[in-house]
This record gives structure tokens, C-alpha cells and sequence, in this order.
């Protein structure tokens, strides 16, 4: 099998918060510890205490430094890698391949903003453009993977150490704020809300774990609703950090049934409307996935008055062209 053979476990909760303890102690030294920020305004006026975890000012640019680190950390050997991303997750690949001296291709869909392609480039990794999202991307990468002997697959989302080094969000979250009373997560492929979610769930199980999907591309909502991968049209997104489909066998999907407590689905206007809100008044920049998780707080506000409320801002790799338009009008 050339992809990790963590794809098939069937990993509960509890064991998930046990190797992101473990992970993050072996990766601290290759990430940021990111602030939790206090809304300049957002919060104050939707009448709740709201916080920002600012993984939009982590190395690289998004959370995804946490997953790479964490399984090229973890492996021992001297394979060759393929990996497929959207952006962030190939950003972050291509900087733990360079820190830890690891061959890498990575595979985008032909949609790659502009920007993150040129950050993925200059760590001087092999770069495949295939298919026009990143689920497309995804199929090319296993098949390049499953076809070549020695080149191992690395997902962005369907493996357990990458998932537990995402769930060092959580942990930096309880030693940052003892009192949280909702955490509000963009849902892709699951990596960061189900590894958030086994984290928080085992250590803090009264905070709730709120699942934001995008309404043009959802689906990891619409599999835990069925109770297995399903297969969804996907369209543009703003959010296109979040774009794509999943692994029929992903391992995250159960993990996120167990410690996700309700999913909301934005629109389009309602992610560009929180994109602005964080940029005109947060003072914050950041991607599509993002503000994402903004829009739906913004969408249930009233349920989350008087909460302790924290929004995950997961990246901030954005597109200047696809910005600077949004921002102006």
C-alpha cells in the first residue's frame, strides 16, 4: 500500500488527543504558537465575548504547517513523497519537505490562486497542475502514488499524523483560554476540525466544536449527515481552501461525527460579507476558508449571545487579485 497506512484505523477521540500531544511536542520547534486575539468590534457588537485563534499569522500562512510537520517528523525512512492540495497543505508540504531534506511533488488543480503556486515553487518541489479542483487533484496524486514503488502519498487530510498535528490548535486553545464556550472550525477534508474536535472533546468535552461548510463545495456536511463519503457537486468557492471532495475511507469523517455538535452552511455573499468584516474591522487579511468560519457565527448570532466564543482564522494565503476587488466594493 503506498499511501499511509493510517488511512484505514479506525481511531476513536481519545486516541487522536494522544498523538497530538505527541505530535505537537515533536513539532513545537517548527511552528508558531499563534495568538488568541480579542475582536476589535465583531464581537462586542453581535453581544458575545469573541476571540480570534490567529493561525493566519502561523508559518507559512495557515494552520497546514502543523499536519506536514507532524507526519514528515514522524517517518523515518528517506521515501519519496507525492502530495495534492488546494494550496495551503502544498505550501506547507513543500516547506517541511525543504526543513526535513524529503523529496516532494505536489499535485494542484489547475485553479491554484496564483499566489500560493508561486510560494509552493519557491521551496523547489516538483509542482503537477491536474483537474480543475482540488478533489481532482487528490484522484491524480494516489493514482501517480499507487502506480510508482517507493513514492508514498501524503493526504491533506485522510491520515492520522497529520491530523494530530493539526490538533495542536486545540491544545494551544486550553492553555490559552480556560473558559470557551463554542469554537467555530471551516470544514474541508476534516483534518483540522476533526483533530480540533478529539482534542477539545477529551479535554474541555462542555466546549462545543461548531462545523462551518461552504454551500458550493460541502462535502464533509453532507457525509456526516449520510453517514459515509458522498459524492457532492462542487463549484466555485471563495472558500477554496476548503474545496473538493473526500477518501471514501477518510479516517476523519468519524472522528468529526464524534466531536463535531452542529455544521453551518454558508453562501458565497455570506463568506465575501465576513471577509470584509475581518479586513475593515479587525484589521485582519485572510483567505476565502477563513472568513468562512466567521460567516457562520455571523449566520447563527443570536444562539451564541452572551458565549465564549472562539473563530478559527485558518489561513491567510490569499489571492490579491480575487481580494483586492471584494475589499473595494
Amino acid at each position: 500500500m503506498t499511501a499511509s497506512a493510517s488511512h484505514s484505523l479506525d481511531i476513536s477521540p481519545s486516541e487522536m488527543a494522544a498523538r497530538a500531544v505527541i505530535a505537537h511536542k515533536r513539532i513545537e520547534t517548527q511552528i508558531y504558537k499563534t495568538p488568541l486575539l480579542p475582536s476589535k468590534t465583531i464581537g462586542s457588537t453581535m453581544g458575545c465575548d469573541l476571540f480570534f485563534k490567529a493561525d493566519n499569522f502561523q508559518l507559512t500562512g495557515s494552520f497546514k504547517i502543523r499536519g506536514a510537520s507532524s507526519k514528515m517528523s514522524a517517518m523515518t525512512g528517506s521515501e519519496k513523497l507525492i502530495t495534492a492540495s488546494s494550496g495551503n497543505h502544498g505550501i506547507a508540504c513543500a516547506k517541511a519537505a525543504q526543513t526535513f531534506k524529503r523529496d516532494l511533488t505536489v499535485v494542484l488543480p489547475e485553479t491554484v490562486a496564483k499566489a500560493k503556486l508561486a510560494k509552493i515553487k519557491s521551496y523547489g518541489v516538483t509542482v503537477i497542475l491536474e483537474g480543475a479542483e482540488s478533489g481532482l487533484a487528490e484522484l491524480h496524486a494516489q493514482k501517480l502514488a499507487a502506480e510508482t514503488e517507493g513514492l508514498i502519498y501524503v493526504s491533506p487530510y485522510n491520515d492520522a499524523d497529520v491530523v494530530a498535528g493539526q490538533g495542536s490548535v486545540g491544545l494551544e486553545l486550553l492553555e490559552q483560554h480556560n473558559g470557551i464556550d463554542n469554537i467555530f472550525v471551516s470544514m474541508g477534508g476534516g483534518g483540522l476540525i476533526s483533530g480540533i474536535g478529539a482534542v477539545i472533546k477529551s479535554f474541555s468535552p462542555n466546549t462545543r466544536i461548531i462545523g462551518v461548510a461552504a454551500k458550493n463545495s460541502a462535502a464533509l456536511a453532507a457525509s456526516m449527515v449520510a453517514g459515509t463519503v458522498v459524492e457532492t457537486e462542487h463549484h466555485a468557492t471563495l472558500a477554496d481552501g476548503v474545496a473538493g471532495g473526500m477518501d471514501q475511507d477518510s479516517v476523519t469523517l468519524a472522528l468529526a461525527i464524534k466531536t463535531v455538535d452542529q455544521v453551518i452552511t454558508c453562501s458565497e455573499a455570506e463568506i465575501t460579507a465576513s471577509l470584509r468584516r475581518l479586513a475593515h474591522e479587525e484589521h485582519q487579511l485572510v483567505e476565502g476558508s477563513a472568513a468562512l468560519a466567521l460567516a457562520g457565527l455571523e449566520q447563527a448570532a443570536n444562539s451564541f449571545k452572551g458565549a465564549t466564543n472562539v473563530v478559527l482564522l485558518c489561513g491567510s494565503n490569499y489571492d490579491k487579485a480575487t481580494l483586492e476587488p471584494l475589499l473595494a466594493s
